[in-house]
């Protein structure tokens, strides 16, 4: 998606998708998302993956994935040293609260 901002415009898009992440193409330069340190983007439709917006100049969000990431966070990461606990299997609520309840 193409933004203007102060007379520049401001791109965001999705290079490339791979077995190991995304590459993220922002502003003329290029960030690598791994599904390590990403973990939201793995398993998920490849279409979802590419529908980007960049609001504000700084800010992207994939609103099919409800993802949002500041510009900062891929450029400093070390200043973000929390990461998600998102696994690849995930147990649904009532599964989990009855399997916290000793019931079935």
């Amino acid at each position: 998606m193409k933004l203007s901002k102060r007379g520049k415009n401001i791109s965001a898009s999705i290079e490339n998708v791979t077995t190991s992440g995304i590459w993220l193409y922002v502003g003329g330069k290029e960030y690598f998302l791994s599904y390590e340190n990403y973990p939201f983007f793995q398993d998920q439709i490849l279409r979802d993956i590419q529908e980007v917006s960049l609001l504000h100049g700084r800010h992207l969000y994939w609103p099919k994935l409800d993802v949002d990431l500041e510009l900062d966070n891929l450029e400093n990461p070390e200043k973000y040293p929390l990461k998600s606990k998102i696994t690849g299997s995930r147990v649904p609520a009532k599964s989990a609260r009855r399997a916290s309840s000793g019931k079935r």
